[in-house]
């Protein structure tokens, strides 16, 4: 090994580690949380494309919608200030990512499908196609998903109007 090598590999270990602390301190202050609005639930943690994922998922789904809210709204607030927690505790700025109840993932595969529909629509008529506003984390998989088909997106607007505009290759 060059020393080159035994750096990267060190940074990557160190960014592991750091990335698996925001999960830890996330879990406690979500624990927490759980147990004073009386909600069962259970914590899942993960490390995603450099970036801290926690999931509070429970067999009664149901009783967890409390915490995601219309349209998420109480998820994103939560995930807000989970990452307060996290900032609080480590004097960084954390990118976490909150998932409950799987509103995310079943949200990620919906804005997924309609960015590969909307680069389909794209391809087909060669002209720009502009969607409805959303939030950075649903313009960011709706972005993915239009690089994965071949073509190029850009967000256009200031928020909470923000949208992403689909344009030919």
């Amino acid at each position: 090994m060059t020393e080159g090598t035994i750096s990267t590999a060190a940074e990557g270990s160190d960014t592991l580690t750091r990335l698996e602390q925001e999960g830890e301190i996330a879990a406690d202050y979500l624990e927490g949380l759980l147990d004073i609005a009386d909600l069962d639930g259970d914590i899942d943690m993960d490390v995603e494309a450099d970036r801290a994922a926690v999931s509070i998922i429970s067999e009664s789904a149901r009783e967890l919608q409390k915490l995601v809210g219309r349209d998420g709204e109480v998820l994103e607030a939560l995930q807000e200030l989970t990452r307060l927690a996290v900032h609080r505790e480590t004097g960084d700025r954390s990118r976490l990512m909150l998932d409950i109840a799987g509103f995310r993932a079943q949200k990620r595969t919906e804005l997924a499908e309609l960015g590969a529909k909307a680069a389909d629509e794209v391809k087909n008529s060669g002209e720009p196609v502009k969607l409805d506003p959303m939030t950075p984390f649903e313009r960011k998989v709706v972005h993915d998903a239009v690089a994965a088909a071949g073509l190029r997106s850009e967000s256009e607007g200031e928020e909470p109007q923000r949208f992403v505009v689909v344009l030919p290759a």
